[in-house]
């Protein structure tokens, strides 16, 4: 059975991060800065408060009778009582004989276009054990991007503001890029599991390395680069993240609307139609705020029971990087265009660069993933460097175009002038040749 070394990971960054949060609040009411306590309290509680809700949702507690797991729940204590019960379970597993066993079915990876399929027991403890990574596996996603992206953007706002790194805000906010890296990873792998149901599936540490690079460089480069735009610009960051926001939010509606489809029905049974279009809500809710900072890895498909797209579209993925990158480098181009004396001492064309680099390497770690260590790459219709070479030859195609344009253009711009002195030269070379040619005649004569 495997550790649940996943369970302790989320536990700890939830726990770090909270406390933090909490003596952060009470150095900025100390100081008399009311409006950082107050946003820094909301940024910490808010997915507190959907972290318990999504733990008590997942295990189902609404339709048993724990009243004492709600009371702790309610308290903020939900995580730490499931820790305690993964861990109890863990280590209680196999004393006892288990009465009753599921067999499941997994196909393995294909291997010279064959793929076997594979029974597998599995007895009560390891179920609950799964449950339990699932469901912390989704709370730290809620609390990475509802809770640690804004906070830390939030934070070293402050710190460009106040020109001043304290001790507390630098650990606060090394643990909140930490958290939202990992909540993008557990993104990640959860994608892959959705999509990849029916087979057996195992991510190697190269592929857990080459996320947490690609996820790292990519969410670190964009909060740096909405708190440098926000510095300078305060008043038209709100329509940059609204306008981010609600595109990702109600895309998935549109295409739900379109397809004329019901709500699904399998989310919960004991919902009403009405909580199931409120959980729906939610979960695109944290599907905006998720490709706010970095891209979600999942396409939300509301018409379908898993609610997941399971095709592999890597034009909407190189759409995604492609807005993204114009969007970060227009950005950074209205700061360096307005930036203030706080940048006094900072060589802007440089950070510009080094931000756009960033990002770069970022898609590079990306197509390193999807190309050499994806987990089910062999799945593919069709890889990364199919598709970078079909934009290659897509990109040559365009271009030709506009190169045998330009140069009918260049034909057609040439003057009278130019004509009648290009006709003046060629009688000259006529009547040269002729007089060369009359020349031979006579000496042969």
């Amino acid at each position: 059975m495997k550790f649940p070394g996943s369970v302790l990971v989320s536990l700890f960054l939830f726990v770090a991060e909270t406390a933090l949060a909490l003596y952060l609040s009470s150095t900025y009411r100390s100081a008399g800065d009311r409006i950082w306590q107050s946003l820094t309290l909301l940024f910490a509680l808010l997915p507190c408060v959907l972290v318990q809700f999504s733990l008590v949702f997942i295990h189902r507690d609404l339709s048993k009778d724990r009243p004492l797991v709600l009371l702790l729940h309610i308290l903020q204590l939900g995580p730490i009582v499931r820790c305690v019960e993964v861990f109890y379970i863990y280590f209680h597993a196999g004393r006892i004989e288990e009465p009753y066993v599921s067999i499941t079915k997994k196909r393995q990876m294909p291997k010279d276009g064959h793929s076997e399929e594979v029974e597998k027991e599995v007895g009560q403890a390891e179920g609950k054990l799964f449950t339990h990574r699932s469901a912390f596996s989704r709370a730290s996603v809620i609390q990475a991007f509802l809770g640690s992206a804004p906070q830390l953007t939030l934070q070293l706002y402050i710190c460009v503001l106040q020109q001043e790194m304290t001790a507390a805000r630098s650990i606060f906010m090394v643990l909140s890029l930490l958290s939202i890296v990992y909540g993008a990873l557990r993104c990640n792998i959860l994608a892959i599991k959705i999509k990849y149901d029916d087979y057996d599936i195992s991510v190697k540490p190269a592929a857990y390395l080459c996320i947490f690079l690609w996820r790292s460089f990519e969410i670190a480069t964009r909060v740096i680069v909405l708190v440098l735009f926000s510095s300078v610009l305060q008043i038209w960051i709100l329509p940059v993240v609204l306008v981010n926001f609600f595109a990702f939010f109600f895309h998935p509606w549109i295409l739900f609307w379109q397809s004329k489809c019901t709500l699904p029905e399998n989310i919960e049974k004991a919902l009403s139609k009405v909580g199931t279009a409120i959980v729906l809500c939610l979960l695109t809710f944290l599907y905006a705020g998720i490709n706010m900072f970095c891209w979600s890895a999942v396409q939300l498909k509301l018409n379908d029971s898993d609610l997941i797209d399971k095709s592999q579209n890597w034009y909407r993925l190189a759409l995604y990087y492609i807005v993204r990158f114009l969007e970060n480098a227009f950005l950074l181009l209205m700061w360096y265009m307005y930036k203030t004396d706080v940048y006094t001492y900072v060589c802007a064309p440089l950070l510009v660069l080094q931000l756009l680099i960033g990002y770069c390497i970022a898609v590079l770690f990306m197509l390193v993933f999807y190309q050499f260590c994806h987990p089910c790459k062999k799945l593919f219709s069709s890889n990364i460097s199919e598709g970078l070479a079909l934009c290659f030859k897509l990109f040559c195609y365009v271009c030709k175009p506009l190169a045998s344009s330009n140069s009918g253009e260049k034909a057609d711009l040439k003057t009278p002038d130019d004509t009648v002195d290009d006709a003046q030269d060629s009688c000259k070379a006529n009547e040269s040749y002729n007089g060369n040619a009359h020349q031979s005649v006579s000496s042969n004569a």
